[in-house]
């Protein structure tokens, strides 16, 4: 049996809506963010999850608390599935963040991460998953 995996990120935060990147700086939904995340959990209700995957900053658990809370799933948070590590340029504007994003493809961010390392480091997660 194939192993079907959902990828949704984490709702709108108050740094999203404010234009800013948080990268690996906890955030904080906001008031629409925590919104959607209860419609996230509506929709993925019938699913057939068996088991919800996310990283361990604040703004992904929350959605995750919200949306899957009294859904029986089992929830595990994973350091892996944070988004990538903009180092230095954590918390400063998305325009100046993702602007040059082409340049951090494969060149690490000050301080941070590359895309590619990022990929990387998510992906190894698959290879933690049990085979069925």
């Amino acid at each position: 049996m194939a192993v079907q995996i959902v990828f949704e990120t984490h709702a709108l935060s108050d740094d999203n809506e404010r234009g800013l990147a948080t990268g690996w700086l906890p955030g904080r939904l906001s008031e629409r963010g925590r919104a959607l995340a209860r419609e996230l959990g509506e929709r993925g209700a019938t699913d057939g999850l068996a088991a919800v995957f996310t990283s361990d900053l604040c703004r992904a658990v929350e959605t995750v608390e919200l949306a899957f809370s009294g859904s029986g799933l089992p929830v595990l948070a994973d350091w892996r599935f944070r988004e990538c590590d903009y180092g230095s340029l954590n918390g400063a504007t998305a325009a100046q963040v993702h602007g040059e994003r082409r340049r951090y493809l494969t060149l690490p961010y000050p301080g941070g991460e590359s895309w590619e390392q990022a990929i990387h480091r998510a992906g190894r997660f698959l290879g933690d998953l049990p085979a069925r």
